[in-house]
């Protein structure tokens, strides 16, 4: 059995984030990740980032994956384990259980353990939804921006936030004709610069609609819409069809916190969050002592956001070791600049789940 101070399961923003601040002061780091590249959400992030020059506005997350991966490898004491799966966590030893690609199991022993597994797309229920060219828009960004391959030729868009906005727009980048946006909420939940992008190029936005039905024999077809009422019902005298071969889902994301679980965190179920996320204090900490979390396993956000917590996370662990004599400066600049993001009105969602934690 390997030990190591602390081990860190996702390679995204927030697991990348959270390692460095182990690294960077000499503690023994390890990050396991179950896909092929380090950088989670933000290998497929292909446009630029947004806001201030300190939440990265102007550089593609793609280039931000690389730096971080990078920066990480510069330390002798950290190491990034790719194409490995933690399995389970037992708390009694603190005892990672780990597949790697070579379907091997490796034990690991860690002082402190940071979550940043980040989160699963969401899925809505209605006929059809099974059919081949039902999509989620993790999907349909991995397909286009990882591997090069147009997932259709027609694509129907479910869902108005940032995400649906952007690979909308993506979309259309690589000639595939968007043949609407489709948003349940009466109002655009994106920035309204995205939306304005995709408007110009002809892309109707219905909002107050969802989708009742997708249609096809063997393949998707068309998709059957309708508008909703006030209570989200839909109305049956105001269906139509869309012809596409392609639905894709941006719906919204569920924390993945099975290992959050299975280490015993008291577990709140918040729905501006996503869903089940561990109690925590803020800073990552968690209601086991050993265990901290960062990124969207304690709460879907933006990836800058999941950039911020994952520091703060990292932060946090190294102070519990005794080994962060900067702590206090370190996070209160990492708290401000999380603050930052989650100011205003985009941020009210977030700022409300936050307080259901009564953090």
């Amino acid at each position: 059995m390997k030990q190591v101070d602390i081990a860190v399961v996702g390679a995204g923003p927030a697991g990348l984030h959270a390692a460095l601040m182990g690294a960077e002061r000499g503690l023994d780091v390890l990050v396991i990740d179950n896909a092929g590249q380090a950088g989670g959400q933000l290998v497929k992030q292909t446009h630029k980032f947004f806001g201030s020059r300190e939440q990265r506005a102007g550089t593609r997350g793609i280039h931000i994956a690389d730096e971080l991966t990078k920066k990480l490898s510069t330390y002798t004491k950290a190491r990034l384990w790719l194409s490995s799966t933690v399995l389970s966590y037992y708390p009694a030893d603190q005892t990672l259980m780990i597949e790697d690609d070579a379907e091997s199991i490796r034990l690991i022993q860690a002082q402190r353990l940071i979550i940043a597994t980040g989160a699963s797309e969401k899925l809505l229920p209605f006929p059809g939804n099974d059919l081949p060219g039902v999509y989620g828009a993790g999907a349909v960004q991995t397909l286009m921006n990882v591997h090069g391959v147009k997932p259709g030729r027609k694509v129907l868009m479910v869902g108005a936030g940032n995400i649906g906005l952007i690979v909308s727009y993506q979309l259309l980048q690589s000639d595939v004709e968007v043949v609407a946006v489709v948003e349940a909420a009466p109002h655009i939940g994106g920035y309204a610069v995205h939306a304005s992008k995709i408007r110009r190029m002809g892309v109707p936005i219905y909002t107050s609609h969802s989708v009742k039905a997708a249609r096809g024999e063997q393949v998707l077809e068309r998709a059957v819409i309708w508008q909703l009422d006030e209570q989200w019902n839909g109305i049956d005298s105001t269906q139509f069809e869309l012809p596409c071969d392609v639905l894709c889902l941006a719906v919204g994301l569920s924390p993945l916190t099975e290992l959050l679980w299975q280490a015993g965190c008291r577990m709140v179920f918040v729905p501006e969050l996503g869903g089940h996320v561990p109690w925590h204090n803020g800073r990552g900490a968690t209601s086991v002592p050993e265990v901290f979390v960062a990124g969207d396993a304690g709460g879907v956000e933006e990836a800058s956001s999941a950039m911020a917590t994952g520091a703060l996370a990292g932060l946090s662990a190294v102070e519990s070791l005794g080994q962060c004599p900067d702590y206090a400066e370190a996070t209160g600049a990492w708290s401000r600049e999380l603050d930052a993001l989650r100011a205003g009105p985009a941020g009210s969602k977030i700022r409300k789940g936050l307080q259901s934690l009564q953090l």
